[in-house]
Order: structure tokens, then sequence, then C-alpha cells
């Protein structure tokens, strides 16, 4: 029987859990703003972009907010496969607790957006929405058991508009 966890419980956990992704940021003062990004993906709004994020994580101070998370997402310079590595450790032996891994898994991840401005955004086809739409598409390899999966890394699909269009690239930081 699975009992619920209390949600001081839960809240620790997810501090620590954080807190071991941000040690692999590079400096502390990216800290704040990863607790703030990683809690505003699991709130609630339709929206994970972040103004939006931002507005709902700190109303009273939104320009702030958003100012703290867009340095992080788009300024701070760290390795995403330190963070995949962290995760991979931190995760990985929880799985594990379930069953041996039994399959490597490489799958498309699409994400609707409603602008063109971020890297790879397209009229694609997007399977989230099972139809031809403005998104984002990522390519992933995850570890899976009969019980959970693992995504542990990921690299973004540059559609033909983006990867022909240097000039673009190079506005966005999109590396070689």
């Amino acid at each position: 029987m699975n009992l619920p966890i209390p949600s001081e419980t839960r809240e620790a956990r997810f501090a620590a859990y954080v807190d071991a992704l941000a040690e692999g940021l590079g400096h502390a003062d990216r800290i704040a703003p990863m607790q703030a990004y990683c809690t505003g993906l699991l709130l609630p709004g339709e929206r994970k972009s972040i103004e939006p994020m931002a507005a709902r994580l700190a109303p009273d101070r939104a320009q702030a907010a958003h100012q703290s998370l867009h340095h992080l997402v788009a300024q701070a310079e760290w390795s995403d496969e330190i963070l995949l590595a962290s995760v991979r450790q931190q995760v990985l032996p929880v799985i594990e607790r379930h069953g041996a891994i039994r399959a490597w898994i490489i799958d498309d991840t699409s994400f609707p957006k409603k602008g063109s401005h971020s890297v790879g955004v397209a009229r694609q086809y997007c399977g989230q929405l099972g139809k031809q739409d403005n998104c984002q598409v990522a390519v992933s390899l995850s570890l899976a058991n009969d019980d959970a999966s693992l995504p542990i890394a990921f690299q973004l699909y540059l559609p033909k508009e983006w990867a022909l269009d240097p000039e673009r690239r190079i506005k966005a930081g999109v590396p070689e």
C-alpha cells in the first residue's frame, strides 16, 4: 500500500533534488533561479515559458523574476551534460530499485510554441498535438524498466529553415 507523502517531506525532497542539480550550474547565485524555474515548470498554467512562469512565481516582482529566470535559461553558461549526469545519479538508482533497465528508447518530443523566436520553432509535425503546428522538437535517449523511464540525453532538432539560415542561428546563439 502506497501511503501519501506529507507535503513538508515532498517539499524537502524537491528542494534537495534541485539543490543537487544546481551544484552543476557552476555558481551559487544560480541556485535560487534554478529552484524557481523547476517550481515554475511544476505549477499549473498552460504556458511554461519564462514570462508567464515569472508572473505565477512572483506576482509582486514579476519583472525581476523574469530577468533572473531569463538569465539562467538564456545567458548563464552551464553544461547540460553535467546537469543530466546529476539527474541520472539521483534518479537512476530509484528507478533500478523497481527492476533492471530493460530498454534504451530513442524518441522525439515536441513542444508546442506560440511564437517563432525560440530556437528550432517551425511549423512541423507536433506529436503532442498529433498534427502539423508551430513547435520545437527534441530527440531524446531514455533508459527504461517496467516501472519507469528516465531521459538521459537530448538534442534539439533544427528544421531545414533554421539549419539553412546562418544569420538566424547566430542571432539565436546556436553553436556550429
